[in-house]
């Protein structure tokens, strides 16, 4: 079964190197490149999404979703579009619903890093900060109901913005369970690659 590993806005494809090296399905994996999937097009998360709907929709057969952040975001939306497509979902350090102020905060920050900040990961800054904005009014509140699948929610014991969504996901998903990983913040994938690959094997061997 092909399981898809989804990067977060910040991060390229090779974050998640070092955790599906370890992983036994290694070689069924597969890293999207976000960057590439909206270049030559408006970089906007709309136009980003109907992309990735497009990479997890080629085949018949269900697919394992696993996203970090923005990349969780993509999964929570697809597999909430596509129940029947998705065997299982993890989402790691991601929300459901946009939590304005820390996105305007980011975007500010963001606003006053150099250009080359943002070419190393596939972006030039104007198409970095408009994604960020077309992401703020996403609320997936009254959708949740609809991911049927074994869901895995993960977030890094230091990181303290996403934790909260994280806990109030695993209650309101019917058929989820939430592991905290200890020591590690944000980019779980890059912090701490070998926990989380642990993690992840166990949860995919536990579902089958």
């Amino acid at each position: 079964m092909k399981q898809i590993y989804v990067h977060d806005l910040g991060q390229t494809p090779d974050s998640w190197g070092r955790t599906v090296a370890q992983l036994a399905a290694a070689e069924n994996s597969v890293c999207p490149d976000l960057s590439e999937m909206v270049r030559g097009n408006e970089a906007s998360y709309k136009n980003l999404y109907a992309a990735f709907s497009d990479v997890c929709s080629k085949g018949e057969e269900p697919i394992d979703l696993c996203g970090l952040s923005l990349g969780g975001v993509l999964a929570l939306n697809y597999a909430m579009d596509h129940p029947e497509k998705v065997n299982s979902l993890v989402l790691i350090a991601a929300q459901y619903k946009m939590p304005k102020k820390l996105l305007q905060f980011q975007n500010m920050i963001f606003r006053v890093m150099p250009k080359f900040m943002f070419q190393k990961v596939g972006f030039t800054k104007t198409a970095f900060l408009h994604l960020c904005k077309t992401m703020m009014e996403l609320d997936f509140s009254k959708s949740l109901e609809k991911v049927v699948c074994p869901t895995l929610i993960i977030c890094g014991e230091k990181d303290s913005a996403n934790r909260d969504a994280s806990v109030e996901m695993a209650h309101i998903l019917g058929n989820a369970e939430l592991q905290i990983i200890s020591g590690a913040g944000h980019e779980v994938n890059l912090e701490a690659p070998e926990k989380l690959a642990e993690v992840l094997q166990r949860f995919y061997s536990r579902i089958g």
